[in-house]
């Protein structure tokens, strides 16, 4: 939340403010030939040093979605086993587009899939024009910090493409800043780019971590998206590459940059921007950086009560109990993740009101059904935006990411060492904190299956057990409402084969989201993404 490139203005900004400020420059009545300086034209206005961070800024500034109104947050969650948004006494219906995400029964039109998709896009083409005003030196830099900003661009537009790559796959690759109508490109053909973008900007790119860099695209963030697309590849490209999540892992293990936090809950604080896990962090202040509101979605309107909050939350989304009954009950990570039971007054103590776990149906649930998210820091006083700096990237996720592949590819105690090191700060005692390979190599403690009203499995559905699936429930603990678990799920095939809560599956195609029926239509050159 304090990274100055997201506090500094952009550079239309400041033209329109220096035109402004023109207004009041003092004319003599008598000089007919009057100066003009109410406009600021491209080539009286000779950007500053600080000029071009606001430039760079604004290509970051779209990621500030992946938190804000139905935004990657939803996207990745609503469709996976672990949040639910129900119909409640206050509504929720709202056409029915939380119910399409839980059932994988979206549209074209469907706003989830089409945010991102506009806003990844947004944050491309910002990329590639920092990199046009660069190449054709409208901004004033040395060739060295030519090299280092154009790295850093590229860097951190192909972060973008490893997003829509995830979510919509069949995507356009947009190298450059230009008006012509983009071409489809392969679900593999972007895979491609994004691996070749990455490898390439590495070498150039800074190894300093430090506020200077905080919030952008470091070596080490670039190193930690190579590894997620790796870890993905054989979903996306139809290949494995265990061996370079492996090498790519090591490269930010090594650099000593980054440790395991001593307090899994200083993840998530308000003030989290020096927390030794943020590899890549999306900076957010509730006043001067903004749209950080999943949180109005998953507290309840009383939590404004029991946070002492200006605003009132609009308690939607809740957890499915299937995922809260796998949490061990000395796992601290629950009770640091999700609110439950009597939600205690800030002012004098009283219960305000009593969250309880079971939730009825996706139709009809109460203001009380389900425990909430309450993972992120909701400081006292705090309005619809959080300041809490979102971890896109954090380092257990690259020891994570390297136990997976050790565990795929036969290393499995090797791999329950580093699971068992991730688990160690959320237990009290080791012992129970210990897992072995053979326990990450075993199914899923998930109870899958459709539920009735009164809790219980109404049709178990496919049953085959989930190789690593043990491993797959690690990751939910640790990861819990960090905009993942779509993902992570796919590549377990859980998304496209379980039932859970009231989804039942509906097949492969689900994978990928529909290209947006808008973009079809205003892009001759798209072609729908198939089952669609």
């Amino acid at each position: 939340m304090k990274n100055i490139s997201n506090k500094v203005f952009s550079l239309k900004t400041k033209i329109s403010i220096l035109a402004v400020c023109a207004l009041f420059v003092p004319i003599g009545c008598t000089d007919l030939e009057e100066e003009v300086f109410s406009e600021v034209t491209e080539s009286s206005f000779v950007p500053s040093e600080s000029d071009i961070v606001s430039v760079m800024a604004s290509a970051y500034t779209p990621m500030r979605y992946v938190m804000g109104w139905q935004g990657w947050f939803d996207l990745q969650e609503e469709p996976a086993d672990m949040f639910i948004t129900p119909t409640r006494p206050n509504g929720w219906d709202d056409g029915g587009t939380y119910k399409r995400m839980h059932f994988h029964e979206w549209t074209p039109t469907q706003w989830q899939p089409r945010n991102t998709w506009i806003n990844c896009f947004n944050g491309i083409n910002s990329a590639n024009r920092v990199i046009l005003q660069i190449e054709s030196e409208q901004l004033p830099v040395s060739e060295e910090q030519a090299v280092s900003i154009i790295s850093e661009m590229r860097a951190l537009r192909a972060l973008y493409y490893s997003m829509l790559v995830d979510s919509h796959g069949n995507v356009p690759i947009i190298s450059s800043y230009g008006e012509d109508l983009p071409v489809q490109s392969s679900r593999t053909e972007v895979y491609n780019f994004i691996i070749s973008e990455l490898n390439e900007v590495i070498p150039s790119l800074t190894e300093t971590v430090d506020v200077s860099t905080y919030g952008r695209m470091t070596k080490w963030a670039a190193y930690h998206v190579l590894a997620r697309v790796y870890l993905n590849s054989e979903v996306y490209a139809g290949t494995s590459n265990w061996d370079k999540v492996i090498e790519a892992c090591n490269k930010i293990i090594e650099s000593g940059a980054f440790q395991l936090s001593d307090s899994y809950s200083d993840i998530f604080s308000t003030n989290n921007e020096s927390n030794s896990e943020l590899v890549f962090a999306i900076p957010y202040d509730q006043i001067f950086a903004g749209q950080w509101n999943a949180h109005m979605k998953m507290l309840l309107p009383d939590h404004r009560l029991v946070f002492g909050m200006q605003a009132q939350p609009w308690g939607g989304s809740s957890c499915n109990p299937q995922f809260i009954d796998s949490y061990a009950p000395t796992d601290n990570r629950l009770s640091d993740t999700w609110l439950m039971g009597d939600q205690l007054s800030a002012s004098d103590g009283s219960v305000v009101m009593t969250l309880v776990k079971e939730m009825p149906s996706i139709y009809d649930c109460d203001f009380t059904d389900g425990f909430r998210c309450g993972k992120y820091e909701i400081e006292p006083g705090a309005t619809g935006g959080l300041s809490v700096d979102f971890p896109f990237l954090r380092y257990t996720d690259v020891l994570m990411m390297k136990a997976e592949a050790l565990l795929r590819t036969g290393s499995s105690d090797e791999a329950a060492t580093i699971v068992t090191q991730v688990r160690a700060r959320s237990f009290n005692d080791l012992a129970d904190a210990t897992v072995t390979g053979a326990e990450l190599e075993g199914d899923t403690t998930v109870q899958y299956g459709t539920l009735a009203e009164d809790g219980t499995i109404a049709d178990a559905g496919d049953q085959t057990a989930i190789p690593y699936g043990r491993f797959l429930d690690e990751l939910g603990w640790e990861f819990a409402g960090e905009a993942r678990r779509r993902t992570d799920l796919i590549r377990f095939g859980v998304y496209q084969t379980k039932s859970w809560y009231n989804h039942t599956p509906k097949g492969e195609y689900t994978t990928l989201f529909p290209i947006g029926l808008e973009e079809l239509n205003t892009n001759s050159n798209l072609n729908q993404n198939p089952g669609y």
